[in-house]
């Protein structure tokens, strides 16, 4: 019989697989995925674990940083390091859309004289990799001047050309960034002369070349797309994206006949540019719900029957807990974040149940009200098990009881230097066990009022080892001011 923690991870994976393929089994006309150079998985094993927990389809893959170098930093030379990433890659259900050139946004390719012999590399990887077809080349090293002048920008379709010839022979396309709108783009595909170039168009560029996006790729065509960068700058989120109206992008390439791969590369919030699995997470989510089912939550939100603007208020109360867990963007958030919801939903509906009882019979409201909340009690703890670690249960509990276990077992400390390890592990004992009673309690009054209790409890067992609670509150105070 399969282990039964290995069957709760497997259903959302193989219901998510089902979510992301049509009645007919084939693969979801979009698919989306992120850059793994700017997750901080360059050539990374770990970046397929982070895929599959953003909720991606997959991911572009780079060749390795270049620099100086004279070929790519990839460890993915070696054909059993390649398999070690395919087989992980598929173990997780994440596919590997693109291998990227990134080096070229810094490197010129007119001044790579082996720029064939990295190319190669790169054809060679995708096939490793298991014959990915798309490689991406941005253009960026090759500076600003080589679209005006006339032998810079003969030099690089030259070169262009060679390399499109060499990815046809291999049966794949190679996407080029460029600085151009979509009648330049056109254009230059025109002088390259070969099918195997195609654009590997990036929302970025538009909107820098003050293009409204859903034209600009009409104009180009769906041949002439090979995958898109479906980001802007570091800003904003995605969803937050004013200048981005994603809604009639999708209508735009659903009339353009268009399918293939939307990789994240920036859209970042800068207000935490450095919170991966939030910006990343928000900006997939956003994606997967334009562009394709995602995943639904494998607890469902109980809001059926509630005000709106009550089930609203709850949302962001819970949205807290998994902000600071990091996964709220997550497809295991998501659930996490109903779970949460239906938890305030819950306590609301006992409470309103005794507050009714309490009319007629006082006793039993209170008996009815105790026998629900004890099992409620445990089986939010059980649910939250199925998908968070113990260290993140108790987080979400220090969310949402205001994180008065912190904040009191700090304050005790820093008045009180001299508490022995004894003490101190009784008084964090008794701040959870408060915290077990007020996370049933319902309201924000009610759940101070438990802490305070205990907070008179913790006072009394450390009269009675000796302290002077008036002197060591006077010295801490003291010491602040000093501060």
């Amino acid at each position: 019989m399969m282990n039964k923690t290995l069957l709760r991870w497997l259903l959302p994976s193989l219901a998510w697989l089902l979510l992301s393929t049509d009645m007919i089994g084939q693969v979801a006309r979009y698919q989306v995925g992120v850059c793994d150079w700017m997750v901080l998985k360059r050539q990374k094993l770990g970046q397929f674990a982070l895929a599959h927990e953003l909720g991606c389809d997959g991911v572009e893959l780079d060749m390795g940083g270049l620099g100086q170098r004279e070929l790519w930093d990839n460890k993915l030379r070696d054909a059993a390091e390649a398999a070690h990433f395919k087989r992980v890659a598929d173990s997780l259900g994440v596919t590997i859309g693109a291998v990227a050139m990134s080096g070229f946004y810094a490197q010129d390719l007119k001044q790579r004289d082996n720029y064939m012999t990295l190319v190669t590399d790169c054809f060679d990887t995708m096939d490793r990799l298991g014959g990915v077809s798309v490689a991406f080349l941005p253009l960026g090293g090759c500076g600003n001047d080589w679209s005006t002048d006339k032998a810079k920008r003969k030099q690089v379709v030259a070169r262009l050309h060679d390399i499109g010839e060499a990815a046809l022979a291999r049966g794949k396309r190679v996407g080029i960034d460029t600085p151009f709108d979509a009648k330049g783009n056109l254009k230059l595909l025109k002088e390259v002369k070969s099918d195997g170039i195609a654009i590997f168009y990036k929302f970025q560029t538009a909107l820098e070349n003050g293009s409204d996006i859903a034209a600009d790729l009409q104009r180009l065509g769906a041949k002439n797309i090979c995958a898109i960068h479906a980001s802007n700058t570091d800003g904003v989120w995605l969803r937050n994206d004013s200048t981005i109206d994603m809604p009639r992008i999708r209508q735009t390439l659903d009339r353009m006949g268009w399918q293939g791969w939307l990789f994240v590369e920036r859209s970042r919030d800068t207000s935490m540019v450095r919170n991966v699995k939030m910006n990343y997470g928000s900006n997939v989510h956003y994606l997967k719900s334009v562009f394709n089912a995602y995943p639904a939550p494998a607890v469902a939100l109980d809001s059926a029957g509630r005000p709106a603007d009550y089930v609203e208020t709850i949302v962001k109360r819970s949205q807290k807990a998994t902000d600071e867990l990091g996964i709220t963007w997550t497809p295991v958030g998501q659930t996490v974040l109903n779970i949460i919801c239906n938890r305030y939903f819950e306590l609301n509906d006992i409470y309103a149940e005794r507050d009714s009882l309490k009319k007629t019979d006082k006793r039993l409201a209170e008996a009815l009200c105790d026998s629900r909340l004890y099992r409620s009690h445990f089986a939010f703890d059980t649910q939250l098990s199925h998908y968070l670690k113990p260290a993140q249960i108790e987080t979400v509990k220090d969310v949402m009881t205001y994180h008065v276990v912190k904040v009191t077992y700090d304050a005790q400390c820093d008045m009180i230097p001299t508490l022995t390890d004894e003490e101190k592990e009784q008084i964090m004992a008794w701040l959870k066990e408060a915290r077990e009673l007020a996370i049933d309690a319902e309201s924000s009054k009610k759940k101070h009022e438990v802490f305070g209790k205990y907070k008179g409890r913790i006072n009394n067992y450390l009269s009675a080892r000796g302290y002077d609670l008036v002197k060591e509150r006077e010295a801490w105070y003291k010491r602040l001011n000093e501060k």
